[in-house]
């Protein structure tokens, strides 16, 4: 009997420890570039910006947090030939896009030099950003600052800041990646026409005869998560929606990106005998009718 009860008190313990689990996604810290600034030319050349960066991941890795080395995982894309060398915004899209990271953490480093010497006044700051890797939609801000010091160990002005900014950060993020099971992640997107376009939003389309705005706002109501959106607005000539709801993952467990939604609207608009182009910048899907 007392087997059976140690047994039965056992396994209440587990179920209550399963039931508190909290989903852990995967990260992976890349460093902030601006417009046609090569994510490489950063990491070769710029000592100070990498051990910064080596900070970040050591303080995620001491919280628990599962991270993805960036550099490791360029490199090994690299090597395959998977990348498309001459373009910069394919190797930072592309490299996030097969890490199989879940958010990706973007890091603006900023080392400031105040004075001459060997040991000026130095400085750190940072500006982390998290992004859900299959939207782009934004999950966290922080700005981390190590304060001024007579010294030029970066490395050490590096923790600092982190350590002034990393435990907020990390609270914001994972309480906004743990809703996404629940509520979905966001989509937005805006359908347009090209120039030479005969169709517009008041066209009759498909079998039914429908308004082709109604047939597209149809759609979208079955094939977002939970019947959630929010169509912004609808015009001769665009249809937005600010708010799409996706779900977490397809019907295989597979990652569902705004890709994934991309292609099943292709599937739709060809069903109704419509040719579209597709592009995609953050969290927006912009589609094009021919």
């Amino acid at each position: 009997m007392k087997k059976l009860s140690i047994l039965l008190s056992f396994m209440i313990c587990l179920l209550y420890t399963e039931a508190q689990t909290i989903i852990q996604p995967k990260i992976m810290i890349i460093p902030y570039t601006k417009e046609n600034e090569d994510i490489r030319t950063i990491l070769e050349y710029d000592y100070n910006k990498r051990i910064v960066l080596t900070k970040i991941k050591e303080a995620f890795d001491e919280r628990g947090i599962t991270t993805i080395d960036f550099t490791a995982k360029l490199k090994s894309i690299e090597s395959g030939n998977v990348l498309n060398m001459d373009n910069k915004h394919d190797i930072k899209s592309q490299t996030i896009d097969m890490s199989g990271a879940d958010i990706y953490v973007e890091a603006e480093i900023i080392c400031s030099s105040y004075g001459y010497g060997d040991k000026p006044e130095s400085q750190v700051k940072l500006n982390l950003t998290a992004y859900d890797a299959a939207t782009g939609a934004s999950l966290a801000n922080k700005i981390g600052v190590s304060g001024r010091f007579y010294t030029n160990d970066i490395g050490k002005l590096g923790m600092r800041a982190v350590e002034s900014c990393v435990d907020d950060f990390l609270r914001v993020m994972q309480q906004k990646f743990s809703e996404i099971p629940e509520l979905g992640r966001s989509l937005m997107l805006q359908i347009g026409f090209d120039a030479s376009s005969q169709y517009t939003m008041e066209t009759e389309v498909g079998n039914q005869g429908l308004l082709l705005q109604d047939e597209i706002e149809l759609y979208i109501s079955d094939h977002s998560y939970n019947n959630n959106y929010h169509l912004q607005g609808v015009s001769p000539s665009k249809m937005i929606f600010d708010d799409i709801k996706l779900p977490l993952c397809d019907e295989e467990g597979k990652n569902y990106t705004v890709s994934s939604y991309g292609l099943s609207l292709l599937k739709f608009f060809r069903s109704l005998g419509l040719s579209i182009s597709r592009s995609i910048k953050g969290n927006t899907l912009y589609i094009t009718i021919k």
